[in-house]
């Protein structure tokens, strides 16, 4: 099992910055990868970025690529989304996830995302 928290959401102004949290305890070391998914009422979830435990590499979506940094703190277990300029259309509830199957001949954006999160609401209005 692998349990994931997410935390720093909140309400922002646009233009603002948050960083969201994602905090895995468990079983971490069967999950290289970890990701962040947002989703808005009505909408699909939609992947936002995602970073590879060793070495650190990332796969950011074009919505949030030059705006949102993932990154990660391996001693503890804690991966970060940074997000900056943020606007209206960044509202959604952010979810942290983890693939308890990795190939790396898969984008890691392409994985089966099995350990979620509770999710943390982020709302971006003035």
């Amino acid at each position: 099992q692998v349990q994931l928290a997410e935390s720093g959401g909140g309400l922002v102004q646009p233009g603002g910055s948050l960083r969201l949290s994602c905090a895995a305890s468990g079983r971490t070391f069967s999950t290289p990868l970890m990701g962040w998914f947002r989703q808005a009422p009505g909408k699909e979830r939609e992947f936002v970025a995602a970073i590879r435990w060793n070495g650190g590499s990332t796969d950011v979506a074009d919505s949030v690529k030059g705006r949102f940094t993932i990154s990660r703190d391996s001693a503890k277990n804690t991966v970060y989304l940074q997000m900056n300029s943020l606007k209206p259309e960044d509202t959604a509830v952010y979810y942290c996830a983890a693939p308890s199957v990795y190939s790396s001949f898969r984008a890691y954006r392409d994985h089966n995302y099995d350990y979620w999160g509770q999710g943390t609401q982020v709302t971006v209005s003035s």
